[in-house]
């Protein structure tokens, strides 16, 4: 050790020997006299325990302050969670009284459906119309209806609350079902209607749609988002919609009130030089200025003369339908104008290669004259499709 440092160390000793000199107290007691001497050591030692035990406070302090502040961190945390879990528990009692509350407005409302279907179709029962719509189940089938079941019965087993939800939908795709077999059995009466009128509806299908058009927009809804069901059902209700207008617009009416024919479709002598000619309509005598009128909805393409017709008003019908209606005195009807099964469109006169007032009746298909008496002919069933076609679309339009 360096001279410096044992110096240093002899300072150090000096300083606390000045600090507790040894020191000697003195009672008096009884007339007697007593000291009792404290040494250095004794009050270093004194002093130690004192240090240590303000040491030891001091920890204690400071654990308990530690501890304090620990629990109240925790219980801040236990309080937090336990709001977290009111809040949870509220959200999911919501959401239960939610989906409730939107099952029970589901189940009114496919109630209505249900009594909307039996009021416009008649009432089924269950297993005869589960026969009718869908047959004989192949294993296919039958394995794809066990996998669905077993979908359906997981979705229950993870969210009870829903199986009111799936319940519903199950009636929602019967009713989907009985709806669509229901559209098909109308859309059939009606295509059997037109092939009564000698026309063919998958024809007329075939030519409109081949009249399409109309700007592109991108389908944004989900792929999936519509069961088989209801694309079966949409299908259905197309066919329906295109064979009752097709049906709507052939024409069936009396064009003009004239219960005898003074000429029919086909052969016959010429009446101004009695050679043989092709007659390519039906003549209805009658006087001059009587009403003739539509013989089926449709919009008005010509009003004019035409070489030996006269007078002449042509409606288009759709599906390359057309009437024209000939040797006219008179018109009630203009180019572009939309007209009804019934109302006035011209006059009856003698105009053109005519021998006297009547009407000429054509209809034409695509250009070529047809026998127009298969139309003003029609079976009595036949017309009352017909007239349910032309009511389901006007009730259509006026609550529209």
């Amino acid at each position: 050790m360096s001279h410096q440092k044992k110096k240093g160390v002899a300072g150090l000793r000096d300083r606390l020997n000045a600090l507790c000199p040894e020191r000697e107290i003195f009672l008096r007691s009884g007339g007697q006299v007593r000291f009792i001497r404290l040494s250095r050591k004794l009050q270093f030692s004194a002093i130690g325990v004192v240090v240590a035990a303000l040491i030891g406070w001091g920890g204690v302090t400071i654990s308990m302050l530690a501890s304090n502040a620990a629990i109240a961190r925790q219980s801040a945390a236990l309080t937090a969670k336990g709001q977290s879990v009111a809040t949870a528990a509220s959200k999911v009692e919501h959401y239960r009284k939610s989906v409730e509350d939107l099952a029970q407005d589901l189940e009114a409302r496919q109630n209505f459906m249900d009594d909307l279907y039996k009021t416009h179709f008649g009432a089924e029962e269950e297993k005869n119309a589960g026969a009718d719509l869908i047959g004989a189940d192949d294993a296919d089938q039958t394995d794809k209806k066990a996998e669905k079941q077993d979908r359906l019965t997981a979705k229950i087993s993870m969210a009870p609350e829903a199986a009111p939800l799936v319940r519903l939908e199950q009636r929602q795709r019967r009713f989907a079902m009985l709806l669509t077999h229901a559209v098909e059995r109308r859309a059939d009466k009606a295509a059997a209607a037109i092939r009564s009128f000698g026309l063919n509806p998958d024809s007329l299908a075939r030519s409109a749609a081949r009249a399409q058009g109309g700007p592109f927009v991108p389908w944004k809804g989900d792929k999936g988002a519509m069961t088989g069901e209801l694309e079966n059902l949409a299908d259905a209700m197309a066919r329906m919609e295109f064979l009752e207008r097709s049906l709507m617009m052939i024409p069936s009416g009396q064009p003009t009130a004239t219960p005898m024919l003074s000429s029919s479709y086909g052969y016959r002598r010429d009446p101004f030089n009695g050679h043989a000619a092709f007659h390519a309509g039906l003549d209805f005598p009658g006087r001059r200025g009587q009403p003739i009128n539509a013989a089926a909805d449709g919009r008005v393409s010509f009003v004019g003369q035409r070489q030996g017709y006269g007078n002449v008003v042509e409606v288009d019908h759709g599906n390359g339908i057309m009437t024209r209606y000939a040797h006219l005195s008179g018109y009630a009807a203009h180019v572009g104008e939309k007209v009804a099964r019934g109302d006035r469109i011209a006059l009856m006169g003698s105009t053109g290669r005519s021998t006297g007032p009547h009407l000429h009746f054509e209809v034409r298909l695509n250009g070529q004259a047809i026998n127009p008496r298969r139309f003003l002919e029609a079976r009595k069933d036949v017309l009352q499709v017909q007239q349910i076609a032309t009511a389901r679309f006007a009730d259509v339009g006026n609550r529209g």
